[in-house]
């Protein structure tokens, strides 16, 4: 007996009372393309259902160490803020392993010389210049501030340095978002 569920699939009712085969292509495709191993090496398959409700529980959250939504999990609070104040220096502002959540403001003064303010990830061995600006010499004297909000991944032996030139400024804070193996960090 075949009779029409929402007028979208045949259902075949068996006589079983409460269980049903679903005959839909589209479900059928969507199946192989999502899971393979259940039939999307070619082998046939019926998708059925049954009229037994079955509770669905999300672990998601509590399997990846967080009970708090992901917007709520990367605020910004007392204990897991630094904040950094480099001027005209070169300042190490994370050596620990993970993901860093970076943001600020760099403030550049135009003058007689070139003037910079830099962020660099270090290995140990070697420096790659991750964000930057930059002003070239003009003799007219003028201040261009620049945010910048970026998410930065450390590994074991890795560091993030803030570089600012003598007449240049970058002033944020840093959170970790994550640990090494991507454990979100809660505030």
């Amino acid at each position: 007996m075949i009779q029409r569920l929402l007028g979208l699939y045949d259902v075949e009712f068996s006589s079983v009372g409460s269980e049903y085969f679903i005959n839909s292509q589209e479900l059928e495709d969507k199946v192989r393309t999502l899971l393979p191993s259940q039939g999307g090496a070619g082998a046939g398959f019926d998708l059925s259902a049954s009229t037994q409700i079955i509770p669905i529980i999300d672990l998601t959250e509590s399997a990846e160490g967080s009970n708090i939504r992901q917007d709520l999990q990367s605020s910004l609070s007392f204990s897991t803020v630094t904040s950094f104040n480099v001027s005209a220096a070169t300042s190490t502002l994370i050596n620990n392993t993970g993901y860093f959540r970076v943001f600020g403001t760099a403030t550049v003064l135009t003058n007689s010389a070139q003037e910079n303010v830099s962020f660099t990830l270090n290995d140990g061995t070697s420096n790659k210049v991750i964000w930057q600006i930059q002003t070239e010499a003009s003799g007219v004297q003028a201040s261009n501030a620049t945010p910048f909000d970026f998410i930065v991944y450390l590994t074991a032996g890795d560091s993030l340095i803030a570089t600012s030139s003598t007449n240049s400024n970058t002033i944020g804070s840093t959170r970790q978002i994550a640990d090494l193996s991507g454990v979100l960090t809660n505030p």
